[in-house]
């Protein structure tokens, strides 16, 4: 395969570690190379072509491998339920000889970031939409939010996703993507739909904008996500929900209202979050 910046190499690791290319500017795909016997674990949907020796099967859960049986899978599969994704993921395995590749593409305009989990201290939290493919054996979970005000006003609710493991995992984000570094006691004020992905080393809470107003006249909602260091954290340019509310509001006869990203608290969290 030809070099990029987003191109690698194998090396030694517990989950399959594959080869990969992520090729396109703002509709990407990444087309994975796998040895005979290795597999990919992807996302419903986001298959775009496949060379004729990778199988495919559907297993609950995200297909990690690990164990606990039924009951395991189950588990697994219960905890993506509850981020949004579907009872099932794909796992995507070469059954030939030599090499063979598959391609996953991302459902809207942005970016797919690969990330080595076992270089970022295996764990990474995401929105709850984030994940679209990995080498088998990356577990895919759900992180909690534990102050009640980060679950209500955060921009992704009290359930994000968790991924766990020592092997590629490839995220897709909205718009452009930013990653900074923070250190200890190192804070950023990040606007609550644009926080994409953290370490769960960095503590997440919410900060006011300012005055009242700041509030009603500033464009910036009530909040802003607060990122104490160390680690590392993940910003999107454009989040989805902002982009179909943006598309929503042009749909209307009478041109709508921005409806941002989704609060639960309707139009009063669109005043809260930043979004009218």
């Amino acid at each position: 395969m030809p070099q990029n910046p987003w191109s690698h190499s194998r090396s030694a690791g517990v989950a399959d570690d594959i080869d990969f290319e992520i090729k396109g500017q703002e509709l990407q795909f990444v087309e994975i190379e796998l040895d005979p016997g290795e597999s990919a674990v992807a996302e419903a949907g986001a298959l775009v072509w496949k060379d004729a020796s990778i199988g495919m099967s559907t297993v609950f859960g995200d297909g990690s491998g690990q164990s606990g049986g039924f009951m395991g899978a189950l588990l697994g599969a219960g905890k993506r339920l509850v981020t949004g994704e579907s009872l099932f993921t794909t796992v995507f395995t070469h059954n030939g000889s030599g090499k063979a590749r598959v391609a996953f593409a991302a459902p809207v305009p942005g970016a797919i970031v690969p990330l080595k989990l076992d270089s970022i201290g295996g764990t990474l939290i995401c929105q709850k939409d984030a994940f679209l493919c990995a080498a088998k054996g990356v577990s895919i979970g759900i992180a909690f939010q534990r102050r009640i005000m980060t679950g209500l006003f955060g921009g992704e609710g009290f359930i994000m996703q968790r991924l766990d493991g020592d092997g590629w995992v490839f995220v897709q984000f909205g718009g452009m993507v930013v990653e900074r570094e923070l250190a200890p006691g190192e804070e950023l004020h990040v606007d609550t739909g644009c926080l994409a992905a953290y370490t769960p080393s960095v503590d997440f809470d919410l900060v006011t904008a300012g005055g009242v107003r700041s509030v009603f006249f500033g464009g910036e909602g009530l909040f802003f996500a607060r990122l104490r260091g160390p680690g590392k954290v993940w910003i999107q340019s454009l989040p989805f929900s902002r982009l179909a509310g943006r598309m929503l509001a042009a749909a209307m006869p009478n041109g709508g209202q921005n409806r941002g990203e989704g609060s639960i608290l309707g139009p009063l969290g669109d005043i809260i979050g930043g979004n009218n």
